[in-house]
């Protein structure tokens, strides 16, 4: 019989080791630009939504969202000495030996675990990564087996950096309403009370052939929102505006935040879901951790009402379990927001 066991898969780890780059990883079209220009992505003061500064800062995360899709956020709550924490057990998970992270191996069906990219067609291109994807939030969908027991601190560690991203998350999806001039609770409603969390550990090792390999491919989330904590030395995630690539700066301690495709929606495409792609690197490896805040597949989002006027017609129709259209439109190489559009009649 064949052996159908998808955890006995070759980690990139591995194949960076044997200094091996297989074809499936292999870009064939134009050589990539690690040297880009650098994005201006507004750095937004959460300590100062609570001040008589707190307008400007509005302000500013407005802009940011609609000028790139993205703000970096600084005195969020979390100590830097905590956030080193995290950096730590993300880096010693994937420093431990394969047959300990084997345990948490996802299976040939599910994307929750530790492994990489899906085969869903031989014409894929692969990413030059390693992850661990778990199911954070509400902690009743959590599958603790998959949850690392090495190192021992891992799921203290994490349990408190959720606790922390459910509160940050609510606290900018409401900022991000107060911007607009809209009821603060208008965004987070949509979410739903079933609004899960999903975390994403990745790994990326060096990379030999780092102009022809990319860490993830070309896309935008589907959450409501992102919120990345960043690898403090090594830059490595590119955002495409005006069909032109440009880097991601590093603000140390800071997290950055990118809005989904959710939210484009809920705001009637006025804050922009960013297209955006990991490059490697050659002598270095990267790590960070995203954690995706996801609306409730039951309940169903669409513009909200005050946004859809005569100069802003609505621009999309009302979505249920966005999620599942959006690895639908993935796989066939569109951008799933393309189908919860509404095409304006020309005069």
């Amino acid at each position: 019989m064949a052996e159908t066991h998808e955890t006995v898969f070759k980690s990139v780890q591995e194949l960076a080791n044997d200094n091996q780059v297989p074809e499936k990883y292999i870009h064939t079209q134009g050589s990539i630009n690690s040297s880009s220009p650098l994005l201006d992505v507004p750095v937004v003061d959460l300590s100062l939504l609570t001040s008589p500064a707190r307008q400007q800062e509005l302000n500013k995360l407005q802009s940011g969202l609609k000028f790139c899709g993205c703000i970096q956020v600084i005195n969020h709550g979390l100590a830097d000495s905590f956030l080193d924490k995290v950096h730590e057990i993300s880096k010693q998970f994937f420093a431990l030996p394969a047959e300990e992270k084997l345990k948490y191996a996802r299976t040939v069906d599910d994307i929750y675990g530790y492994g990489n990219d899906s085969v869903l067609s031989d014409k894929q291109k692969l990413d030059w990564t390693d992850r661990l994807y778990l199911n954070v939030f509400p902690e009743d969908i959590r599958n603790l087996k998959l949850w690392p027991q090495k190192p021992e601190c891992f799921r203290e560690v994490l349990e408190e950096y959720i606790k922390n991203m459910k509160l940050l998350s609510e606290s900018l999806l409401k900022a991000m309403a107060a911007s607009l001039n809209l009821e603060e609770n208008c965004f987070l409603d949509q979410c739903g009370e079933r609004g899960d969390m999903i975390a994403r550990f990745n790994f990326y090792p060096p990379c030999p052939t780092p102009e022809v390999v990319l860490g993830v491919k070309p896309h935008a989330d589907a959450s409501a929102i992102t919120i990345l904590l960043q690898d403090k030395e090594v830059e490595g995630l590119q955002v495409l505006k005006d069909d032109q690539w440009f880097r991601v700066p590093i603000v140390p301690y800071g997290l950055l935040v990118n809005v989904g495709d959710q939210v484009e929606i809920m705001s009637n495409g006025i804050f922009k879901s960013p297209v955006h792609r990991v490059v490697t690197n050659a002598d270095r490896e990267r790590n960070t951790l995203a954690v995706f805040i996801m609306p409730d597949v039951t309940v169903g989002i669409g513009p909200v009402e005050k946004l859809i006027n005569e100069e802003r017609p609505r621009a999309y129709k009302d979505v249920k379990n966005y999620v599942e259209l959006f690895f639908q439109s993935y796989q066939h190489g569109k951008r799933p927001i393309e189908t919860a559009m509404i095409c304006q009649e020309q005069d």
